[in-house]
């Protein structure tokens, strides 16, 4: 059914993103498919890594860890912007076709009146790609 997730990771808040890990590396397992971890970063210095080559091998050392963790098959992909705020919807957007992904599992959050004003991540991706997007609850997996 699938062929590639693609699942979009903020290091910096990796330990809120657990639910959609889970999702993540279940769907891997049950379509026999790669899973490439899409993180973004500055060409200059930030409080996670000096060098987008430095926060490419963290990128890269998290999807090790979290293929070795759930026994499924991982690539990561580093997108490089000069105001990731501003700019992430476009790279994600971007990222689905460079990874050829057509599956993106992303954590998500509770909506709140900004998701009025402002559009989300993965409604930006569900609009303007042809890739499938899984949106996860941080607290999906709590009973």
């Amino acid at each position: 059914m699938f062929n590639k997730i693609m699942v979009p990771i903020d290091l910096a808040h990796r330990d809120r993103m657990g639910a959609a890990m889970t999702v993540a590396a279940d769907l891997s397992k049950l379509y026999g498919v790669q899973v490439c971890y899409v993180g973004a970063t500055t060409p200059t210095p930030s409080s996670l890594a000096h060098t987008p080559q430095e926060y490419g091998a963290k990128l890269d050392e998290f999807a090790k860890q979290e293929g070795a963790a759930h026994g499924h098959d991982v690539t990561s992909h580093t997108i490089i912007s000069h105001d990731p705020t501003a700019d992430l919807d476009h790279d994600l957007v971007k990222a689905v076709d460079e990874v050829g992904a057509d599956l993106v599992v992303m954590a998500t959050h509770v909506p709140n009146i900004g998701d009025r004003i402002w559009p989300s991540n993965g409604g930006r991706l569900a609009t303007h790609t042809k890739a499938s997007v899984f949106l996860v609850r941080a607290d999906a997996t709590k009973e």
